[in-house]
């Protein structure tokens, strides 16, 4: 098993801390043997709000207020 936990950049941090997160982030999951279950947890400083037009397959209607760029 794969535990994966993270505190990411506010919204308000510029774009490459948040880019070099992500590439982070992605770097570690992609070592993550596939045969084992990852499980990731963290605060990923998002908002996903109510409005999930164009993420209908992954994202319920179920948040509070709007999303912010990070969601």
């Amino acid at each position: 098993m794969n535990i994966i936990q993270c505190y990411a950049p506010t919204n308000d941090s510029n774009n490459d801390i948040k880019d070099q997160f992500h590439d982070r982030l992605q770097s570690i999951i992609e070592k993550c043997s596939r045969k084992n279950l990852t499980i990731m947890i963290g605060d990923l400083n998002a908002k996903v709000g109510i409005d999930n037009t164009g993420y209908e397959d992954i994202m319920g209607r179920h948040g509070l207020g709007e999303r912010n760029g990070n969601g």
